[in-house]
């Protein structure tokens, strides 16, 4: 639906802002991770929810952890090893699995 040039406009640097604000741009990353998952009803969850409610927001494996800022980014904090960075993908997705039964897929496309 076609609006005002200037209303949309004014929308969407706002979005960029907010996102800007809340991603971790202090660290080198792939930006998010993790699709959005479902529950069993078909319920959209929020990644983050799932990680603080596990306890992952900041969990490490050598220099690659959950975002402190943004738990939906896995950051280098200095020279993470592809490694490191799998063993906290494996955490996060089993974690959650335990916890509520939900199956993290990834954003990322690993070649």
């Amino acid at each position: 639906v076609p609006g005002n040039y200037n209303e949309v406009l004014s929308q969407m640097l706002e979005y960029r802002h907010e996102r800007y604000v809340k991603q971790p741009r202090n660290f080198a990353n792939a930006g998010s991770v993790f699709k959005r998952p479902k529950d069993k009803n078909g319920e959209w969850l929020f990644v983050w929810k799932l990680f603080d409610a596990v306890d992952l927001r900041g969990f490490r494996v050598g220099d690659a952890l959950v975002s402190e800022k943004h738990p939906g980014f896995i950051v280098n904090a200095g020279n993470a090893k592809v490694e490191d960075v799998a063993a906290v993908i494996n955490e996060c997705k089993k974690r959650v699995k335990e916890e509520f039964d939900v199956e993290l897929e990834l954003e990322w496309r690993v070649i």
